[in-house]
């Protein structure tokens, strides 16, 4: 894979963006026994990359699925709870940062990467990745709720504080209390304000999937696995 060099040498080192183009600069960086100065120019995986006389590890992007457990938080930088990031172990792992979130009281399927292009194929509204979930209602719901709820759905729901709806989404009533919900955007807390706007409240909620991902039924809660090519590509 062609990538910047600046780029490739603040991901695969402690160097910033910032720092890597001044060691540049200096002339402390060589490709293939050559100095080079323009972070602008493009390396490949066969290339050999120097800095400072030391060949630079490639580490290249990683693909994490996790089983995300309640209690945790989507943050980089949490305040109430641990990170995510905290129960993963591997190398260079304040590289990565989760692809979307799910609040500390959602589990389920999360993807975590420190490829910035991939998160933004992943989350960008515009490509209408229908996300999945499972949710736990706190009162009973009958069929012909069902079916109102459902209609309100397809149109769109407005939700507290907003004026524009939300995108057309999916409702599936499983049972009294559990129902399936699609979304394809991420707005602050989305599932449970839909439902809130209906006349219910959650008292669980848990991702499925994320486009055509399922989350992995052999993880546990907090375990992750690394995402498969075909996986990877599917974005």
């Amino acid at each position: 894979m062609m990538m910047r060099l600046d780029r490739f040498l603040s991901e695969s080192t402690d160097l910033t963006r910032s720092q890597a183009k001044q060691a540049l600069r200096r002339g402390e960086v060589s490709v293939d026994g050559e100095p080079v100065r323009s972070g602008a120019l493009h390396v490949d995986d066969e290339q050999d990359v120097l800095w400072l006389g030391e060949p630079i590890a490639r580490i290249g992007f990683r693909y994490l699925m996790m089983h995300k457990p309640e209690g945790v938080e989507c943050s980089l930088k949490p305040t109430h709870y641990p990170s995510v990031l905290s129960l993963i172990e591997i190398e260079q792992r304040e590289r990565l940062h989760p692809v979307g979130r799910l609040d500390v009281e959602t589990s389920g399927l999360l993807l975590i990467s420190d490829d910035g292009q991939w998160t933004h194929r992943v989350t960008t509204p515009n490509r209408d990745c229908l996300k999945r979930y499972r949710a736990t209602l706190a009162e009973p719901m009958d069929e012909k709720d069902a079916e109102r709820v459902t209609a309100r759905f397809k149109k769109g729901v407005t939700l507290e504080g907003e004026d524009k709806p939300t995108k057309p989404a999916t409702f599936e009533r499983l049972s009294e209390q559990d129902v399936l919900i699609g979304v394809t955007e991420g707005r602050y807390h989305q599932v449970r304000r839909m439902m809130t706007a209906v006349g219910h409240s959650i008292v669980s909620l848990h991702r499925e999937s994320i486009g055509p991902l399922e989350l992995d039924p052999d993880l546990e809660p907090g375990e992750c696995r690394h995402l498969r090519p075909e996986e990877i590509a599917a974005f």
